[in-house]
């Protein structure tokens, strides 16, 4: 076992996740793009590209690493290109999706040898959160006016809608998918292929995976496209624990444990959000969970154990793969969490370590 901290994979968890996404697309239909803004450690796709059809991404490096390290279907969509990155993303891409019409307009004929498309802006989402409501007022994220995505026909064959957010309501997501098809039904029908995005928590204990593909089938049939779904966290999910080790215990009133990681630098998104970390809550002795920064705020937050902690005893946080490893940063020259891979046979490697000359290398 590596020494801690480190993200540990286990891809057990990661293959049924994947004969679910592959269930989906072959019942459906559909295609499925791993969306690299959530999850990109490569050292798995030799797994993840038996059961999906290549990467989305959200910006030049993520593209350069879908295409190399992936491979398969490459799209290309960012908030905004800049001219010295658009050569070398119609290069690596198979299509290219523009966030609005002033993008389409000034790089489109750079991008004349693919497919192009534009991103959809319904104006509404499933997001709790107003950081990450696409939909929130004065967004810049997608047209949504029926005249501007007009003018757009002719130079595009799709349309890319990310509306969906941790949604795990299938009846949520067909009344939003018939709201979509009623108010852009006209455009659509003129389209090849529609991307509905991420956030759908298809691999799920208990989604109604059947309901799901047949209100694709349903839709991919009503308008003549191809659909594509952009799974990130529906990816990974269950697949990865941060395995982290107690450095000290003190009472300032609660007993909490200190360990050898940081929610600033290791599972940054719990900070974003606001929200405590996937930790045990078997038995009767409890803990706050907090980080070795000096971040005030710096806590995993609150655990059980069914004995009392001591000093090197070993915490696994849960679901620790989405948005964690893509975020990862050097914050008070913590050391970085390796990662770790347990095969299915059980035996775990490492296959990345990070040392002082990374973190020295990162800066200058």
């Amino acid at each position: 076992m590596p020494q801690t901290p480190h993200y540990l994979i286990d891809m057990a968890t990661l293959r049924a996740n994947m004969e679910k996404v592959a269930w989906l697309r072959e019942a459906s239909g559909a295609k499925a793009l791993l969306a690299l803004k959530c999850f990109a450690t490569w050292s798995v796709f030799d797994l993840m590209r038996d059961y999906m059809d290549g990467t989305t991404s959200s910006s030049l490096y993520e593209l350069r690493l879908g295409h190399e390290k992936f491979g398969r279907e490459t799209h290309a969509y960012s908030v905004a290109w800049a001219d010295h990155e658009i050569d070398e993303a119609v290069g690596y891409a198979d299509k290219i999706i523009f966030n609005s019409l002033s993008q389409l307009d000034r790089f489109g004929p750079k991008a004349a040898g693919i497919a192009t498309g534009l991103r959809l802006n319904p104006r509404f989402s499933t997001s709790h959160f107003d950081l990450a409501d696409p939909a929130r007022p004065f967004s810049r994220l997608g047209e949504a006016d029926l005249n501007r995505l007009e003018q757009a026909l002719d130079r595009i064959s799709g349309v890319m809608i990310h509306y969906n957010c941790e949604n795990g309501d299938f009846d949520l997501f067909d009344r939003q998918l018939t709201r979509i098809e009623t108010e852009f039904g006209a455009i659509l029908s003129r389209l090849d292929w529609v991307s509905l995005g991420g956030g759908i928590h298809f691999t799920g204990e208990g989604y109604p995976l059947d309901r799901l593909a047949d209100r694709l089938k349903a839709f991919q049939d009503r308008f003549g496209v191809q659909a594509f779904l952009e799974p990130g966290e529906a990816s990974i999910t269950g697949t990865t624990t941060l395995e982290v080790s107690v450095l000290d215990i003190i009472d300032t009133g609660k007993q909490v444990a200190i360990v050898d990681s940081s929610t600033e630098a290791h599972m940054l998104d719990l900070l974003i959000y606001r929200e405590d970390a996937k930790l045990p809550q078997a038995g009767d002795h409890a803990y706050q969970i907090a980080g070795k920064t000096c971040l005030a705020g710096d806590i995993f937050g609150e655990a059980r154990f069914p004995a009392p902690l001591q000093i090197g005893d070993r915490i696994s946080i849960a679901d620790a793969a989405g948005y964690t490893m893509v975020k990862k940063n050097w914050f008070n020259g913590v050391a970085m969490p390796a990662i770790a891979i347990r095969d299915e046979d059980g035996q775990i490697r490492t296959v990345r370590s990070f040392g002082y000359d990374d973190y020295k290398g990162s800066l200058s």
